[in-house]
């Protein structure tokens, strides 16, 4: 199993995220992932700088592979554009580059004023927004009008020599099932083998992709208090990450979530034993790769650590 960094685009400054990076590949992480984002989902993350820009600098910065997990193609930017600006990115990475796409967040999609649909509009959205993103990846003039976008001869000119791969997020089993008919691989940040063994399944074994997250700190209670100041919000249920509006709306939310509830879902602290065993899940549920986040400000000690500790043990038990 590959283990890659998880740039928090929603918590970190530009050049935080570089510097993470170039540490992230001095310790031997294998690739990175990089989150897309208007708005944190908080005022305490308070970060949200522009994906594409941030991954150019990556490009300059260190030679690891990059995904963007995820980035949603359908309302707030057009699919041709993040065809251009995928492309783009790969060129720059010099081939070392998926695209990461999913149906969104109304935090995120809905400040241009759009109406937020139905899962079901949404995947359906997406499905044809990565229909056209690959046509588009032909480098031939595109004119289409669809169900839910249209271009006008359209046409990328800088292209990498072969498209990105395009992988797709996606919680639940009917997710599953939609994705799996146009997907180059599976993103998930839940270690739920039924999902995984069900998309490889029904696409012949393509590749599974997983995030997840750690609050490296010198006590587990710093931790776990970092984790519960920043990210409460992921402990909310079901759909809500999707359909609320607005960081007014999750910080409201959030305060549901209590302190305990955190400590039991996050992994807090020190304790190198519980950060392998976090691994270890996502390895024994079918994950090809993992890429782990850091919450709070120790993001260099759990790098280092993961470098000189972590890391080295996963691989010479495997």
């Amino acid at each position: 199993m590959k283990i890659g960094y998880f740039l928090s685009s929603e918590e970190y400054t530009p050049a935080e995220l570089v510097e993470q990076a170039v540490l992230a590949e001095r310790a031997g992480f294998e690739a990175l992932w990089i989150s897309d984002h208007f708005h944190p989902w908080n005022d305490e993350q308070g970060q949200s700088p522009f994906v594409w820009s941030v991954i150019g600098a990556l490009s300059q910065a260190c030679t690891l592979p990059v995904t963007t997990a995820v980035t949603c193609p359908t309302v707030r930017i057009h699919p041709a554009v993040i065809a251009q600006a995928a492309a783009t990115a790969a060129v720059q990475l010099e081939g070392r580059f998926t695209l990461g796409v999913g149906t969104g967040e109304a935090l995120n999609e809905h400040v241009l004023g759009d109406v937020w649909p139905s899962y079901d509009v949404r995947m359906e959205m997406l499905e044809e927004a990565v229909a056209l993103i690959r046509r588009l990846w032909e480098g031939d003039f595109v004119t289409s009008r669809g169900r839910h976008y249209e271009v006008s001869n359209a046409r990328i000119y800088t292209r990498p020599d072969s498209p990105p791969p395009i992988y797709v997020s996606g919680f639940g089993p009917k997710a599953v099932d939609d994705l799996s008919r146009f997907a180059d691989g599976f993103m998930s940040t839940s270690p739920d083998a039924e999902m995984v063994s069900k998309f490889k399944e029904a696409t012949g074994g393509k590749p599974a992709q997983a995030g997840c997250k750690v609050a490296w700190a010198a006590t587990e209670d710093e931790g776990i208090d970092q984790a519960h100041r920043l990210w409460a919000t992921a402990g909310l249920p079901a759909e809500l990450a999707q359909v609320l509006p607005s960081v007014r709306h999750f910080e409201q939310a959030s305060t549901l979530v209590t302190r305990e509830a955190t400590a039991e879902s996050v992994v807090a602290g020190p304790d190198i034993a519980k950060h392998l065993q976090q691994l270890h899940d996502y390895r024994d549920a079918g994950f090809d790769e993992v890429y782990v986040a850091n919450m709070g400000p120790h993001f260099r000690e759990m790098i280092e650590a993961y470098g000189r500790d972590v890391l080295p043990t996963l691989r010479s038990n495997a």
